[in-house]
């Protein structure tokens, strides 16, 4: 876990899922600082959440980690590289959170588990009432609610095809890109989110 900046718990929080919401994914991991590629406009919406007061952090599983096909030392220098471009595009990540295991370790922070998220807020105090997760998978919906989440965005052209079978796969809303739901989020402002533990400005 990396850790930038701490600011006021008064202010909302964006959990980003990092491979197909920052950047592109592979079915291969990415595996080096050359295969990590931003998708476009990922950035700009970084920048834009971090300039209308949101707090971000990345929730990410890294199971190449566990599975011996990177390293720590290797995942970090990813992490180093992705945060200074953010920065260098007027965005701030405050916080990364991962998950080095596999499906087979049976840990309690790989995602659909909410380990991650929980542990950001015991860190942070921050108020998941007013917290938005944005993922690419179902699995992110399903960390998001299982966290109690205030909001949860999906990434994508994507359908959930079992929902039914299982309401905590189902997004708020889906939309094509972190651009869009960066718009989505500051031109909402709350309005979908729960307002009634805000505390006053």
């Amino acid at each position: 876990m990396t850790v930038k900046n701490k600011k006021s718990s008064i202010l909302r929080t964006v959990f980003l899922d990092r491979d197909g919401v920052i950047n592109f994914d592979s079915a291969s991991y990415i595996l080096s600082w050359d295969e990590f590629k931003f998708i476009p406009g990922s950035i700009e919406a970084i920048a834009r959440l971090t300039s209308a007061g949101f707090r971000i952090f990345i929730i990410t599983n890294q199971s190449a980690v566990g599975r011996g096909l990177i390293t720590t030392d290797v995942l970090f220098n990813i992490f180093s590289n992705m945060t200074r471009a953010i920065e260098s595009g007027g965005g701030q990540i405050d916080g990364i959170f991962f998950c080095p295991h596999t499906p087979k370790d049976g840990c309690d922070c790989r995602k659909p588990l909410p380990g991650m998220i929980l542990n950001a807020t015991k860190k942070y105090g921050i108020n998941l009432d007013l917290a938005c997760m944005v993922g690419d998978k179902p699995s992110d919906i399903k960390c998001a609610r299982a966290a109690g989440c205030g909001y949860a965005i999906l990434l994508g052209n994507n359908t959930i095809s079992d929902a039914s079978h299982d309401p905590d796969l189902v997004p708020d809303i889906v939309l094509p890109d972190l651009k869009a739901a960066a718009n989505r989020i500051i031109s909402r402002l709350g309005k979908d989110l729960p307002r009634a533990k805000e505390p006053a400005l």
